[in-house]
């Protein structure tokens, strides 16, 4: 079987290996491949491995040696899953190897909205505190998390670590999920209707796929039921959030700070408001980035391959 991986540079810049790939037959992999290159990469592959580079219903048709699809990513929206159905193609994706990561990502934006800690480092770094007349100083409000009340919007894994995070910091969880399973409850987690976590969470932190239900769930209706001075954090799927809407909240003080990893169009545009807007950090989608998980990642996706050649395929999205 030969397998063409697409796009491997994000999962594997050099500090990782493919050697559990090559090991399941003839092995080609690009950094990236651009859309007038998919067709010619993959002329003879019978498994095609991709992050974001696009897979088609006419890429599909045009290609019927193709057996497998791996998506190095847990969201598969890439890829035409109903089009690879129709063919008989089993598409899977990598569900849990960031779990840990990303929810560790969401407390370094949070900390960093409480604390500024970059900034204040800077300011030391110039100098400022040897010149100070006073032994400390401090440019923005510093939060205390202890007694706030995160809302976990989406309560899987992801979001139950949230979960447990948060209430290490001694903060209360209020958790949204459309699947409610009340063994997850204590003391501190409780689920909540959407509009109460909307309205009662002083953090609110997104963990829902990218679904037609849940496309620009954060908008100007939304956070009108929010408190003021709300922080959010956005680690999930840029889309879910309407950002002309977020900046103009920014820009009235409506919400404090917005954190987020990921945005509408990747990589971001330059017509895009939100680095610009006021108190706003936005990071290069690294949540899942750290090289542990990356590991995590790479032996998933070999797995699912290596499980899809003995016939029992795992991890399949379009069953």
């Amino acid at each position: 079987m030969k397998t063409v991986v697409l796009d491997g540079y994000t999962l594997n810049p050099g500090d990782i290996t493919w050697d559990g790939f090559k090991k399941l037959g003839e092995f080609v992999c690009y950094d990236r491949t651009p859309a007038d290159k998919i067709l010619e990469r993959i002329a003879d592959a019978e498994a095609i491995i991709t992050n974001k580079t696009p897979i088609t219903k006419e890429t599909l048709a045009a290609k019927p040696n193709i057996k497998y699809i791996g998506v190095l990513a847990t969201g598969y929206n890439v890829v035409d899953v109903d089009a690879a159905k129709a063919k008989g193609i089993p598409v899977t994706n990598i569900p849990t190897y960031g779990t840990t990561a990303v929810a560790q990502f969401v407390f370094a934006h949070l900390l960093e909205v409480c604390h500024h800690v970059a900034h204040h480092a800077d300011t030391v770094r110039q100098g400022r505190w040897a010149k100070s007349e006073d032994f400390c100083y401090w440019d923005y409000p510093l939060i205390e998390l202890v007694g706030k009340t995160i809302g976990v919007v989406g309560f899987g894994r992801i979001g139950q670590n949230v979960a447990k995070i948060a209430v290490a910091f001694g903060m209360k969880v209020l958790a949204f999920d459309e699947i409610v399973n009340k063994s997850l409850e204590t003391a501190d987690i409780k689920y909540a209707s959407l509009d109460e976590v909307l309205s009662s969470s002083d953090v609110i932190s997104l963990h829902v796929p990218l679904f037609d239900s849940t496309k620009g769930m954060i908008n100007k209706d939304s956070i009108a039921k929010m408190k003021d001075g709300v922080i959010i954090i956005n680690t999930s799927r840029g889309p879910l959030v309407v950002e002309d809407d977020m900046v103009a909240a920014l820009e009235s003080g409506k919400v404090a700070s917005f954190g987020t990893d990921v945005v509408s169009v990747e990589p971001i545009t330059a017509s895009n408001p939100l680095p610009k807007a006021k108190n706003c950090l936005v990071t290069p989608h690294i949540a899942w980035a750290p090289k542990a998980a990356r590991e995590r990642l790479m032996n998933i996706a070999v797995d699912n391959l290596a499980a899809f050649v003995k016939g029992s395929p795992v991890n399949v999205v379009n069953k």
